[in-house]
């Protein structure tokens, strides 16, 4: 099963609840919106093992860049329903790419047509 890791999966990852994690995404495809990659490497706290942590996850998994298609689509849900601009990229990647959504805050992504959503904790 392809899939898109919502930026919380990756926090997560560098936690205790990784073993939880690391089994369910174990016979997946793993592609990643760059806007998590934003997201993670941007907080302003970030430590420097967090940023290497954070690099050997990225450098394992398919990033998808923005393209029209996704601007496009995120834009639809934006006008559609009240959504962060990250949830309606991260949402439109997703989507255009035809890959299943994990995330904890599946509340985030409810009533958007057509998106696959699965939640590792649940």
């Amino acid at each position: 099963m392809k899939v898109l890791l919502d930026s919380n999966i990756i926090i997560y990852l560098g936690t205790d609840k990784a073993e939880i994690i690391e089994k369910f995404l174990f016979d997946k495809i793993l592609h990643v919106s760059i806007i998590s990659k934003i997201e993670t490497f941007g907080y302003h706290k970030i430590t420097d093992k967090e940023k290497k942590f954070l690099n050997l996850i990225f450098d394992k998994v398919k990033v998808i860049s923005l393209d029209d298609n996704i601007i496009e689509t995120a834009i639809h849900l934006k006008q559609k329903q009240k959504i962060t601009l990250g949830d309606s990229l991260i949402a439109a990647s997703a989507l255009e790419h035809k890959l299943t959504l994990i995330t904890n805050n599946t509340d985030d992504f409810e009533g958007i047509k057509g998106l696959k959503l699965l939640n590792p904790f649940k």
